[in-house]
């Protein structure tokens, strides 16, 4: 298995909500208008590059090569469930 080093920096674009063209036509604008992106959406769209840890990197790239990687199937599936009770939650409360 081959980890792939390359980053793509996505982009997103912001389409505003269909309203209805003949009622206040200056509101749906001013609506379309209001845009707020979170700390980490700016530091994406600025270029920044994402928190990398090089070593660690290194070291899973050797022990795969050298075939001794060893993957947790228990470990990832704890941690995926809850990446999900975690998104159910914030939603929830949103």
């Amino acid at each position: 298995m081959k980890i792939d080093t390359s980053y793509q920096h996505a982009t997103a674009s912001v389409t505003p909500k269909a309203t209805n063209a003949n009622a206040h036509p200056a509101a749906a604008a001013k609506a379309a208008a209001d845009v707020s992106l979170s700390p980490l959406a700016g530091s994406l769209r600025s270029g920044e590059a994402p928190p990398v840890n090089s070593a660690r990197i290194q070291e899973i790239k050797q022990a795969i090569a050298e075939g001794r990687f060893k993957i947790n199937p228990e470990a990832i599936a704890d941690r995926l469930i809850e990446s999900a009770r975690d998104l159910v939650a914030s939603s929830r409360a949103a």
